[in-house]
């Protein structure tokens, strides 16, 4: 019995320390951001090879973006998140790559000239919010979708601020486009309001500009 309650004392106070890992995260993550300006976070998927035709576009729109003002967010690892890193930091803008530590496909790329690594996922998610003036969002799987719907969420529900969120590729999302109208918005899980939340654009230069006509720099 007392074996037992050894255990249990042990592990709440496990969870007392955690708290305090988790307090020290977000503390460096804030200092390390407080003097970013305004900037775009941008997701998509780790997977991407730079001869793929959305890496090259999202290099291009990191481009675009530095040179107009803005710092660049990503996820810190390979694929959409390296060329965004990329395009930025060769742009001469901010680069800042939020790495998670994963056991596989997440390893840091080499072109953010922010760095900051998380243990903790919810805390990089907020983070990716914090200091965004709009998401980007180009093809990806669970983790790209998981951003995309969780900004949707929380400017739906008046949680945070609205800003754009677009959607870069409309080959890859349309078929998640018309199943969001013709299910969700027909059967009235969403509003017709929440539809707008969404902006399809696949050129970066019109990115930036759609970005432009709501952030002043």
């Amino acid at each position: 019995m007392a074996e037992k309650q050894y255990l249990v004392d042990a592990l709440n106070i496990e969870e007392s320390w955690r708290i305090f890992r988790i307090m020290a995260e977000f503390v460096d993550a804030i200092e390390e951001l407080s003097q970013l300006g305004p900037s775009v976070s941008i997701f998509g998927s780790a997977r991407v090879v730079p001869e793929d035709e959305y890496y090259k576009k999202t290099e291009r729109l990191a481009g675009l973006l530095a040179s107009s003002g803005f710092g660049v967010i990503t996820g810190g690892g390979p694929g959409i998140m390296e060329a965004a890193n990329k395009g930025a930091s060769e742009a001469g803008g901010a680069s800042v790559g939020m790495n998670i530590y994963l056991p596989f496909e997440q390893h840091p790329n080499p072109y953010a000239n922010i760095k900051i690594g998380y243990k903790y996922f919810f805390i990089r998610k907020v983070m990716f919010v914090k200091y965004a003036v709009a998401y980007v969002i180009l093809p990806g799987g669970f983790g790209t979708m998981d951003e995309l719907f969780e900004a949707l969420t929380l400017i739906q529900t008046k949680r945070i601020r609205s800003f754009p969120v677009i959607l870069m590729g409309s080959a890859y999302w349309g078929g998640l486009l018309d199943w969001l109208k013709e299910t969700m918005h027909r059967e009235d899980k969403i509003s017709k309001e929440d539809l707008d939340l969404i902006q399809i654009i696949d050129d970066p230069r019109e990115v930036v500009a759609h970005i432009k006509k709501f952030v002043i720099l």
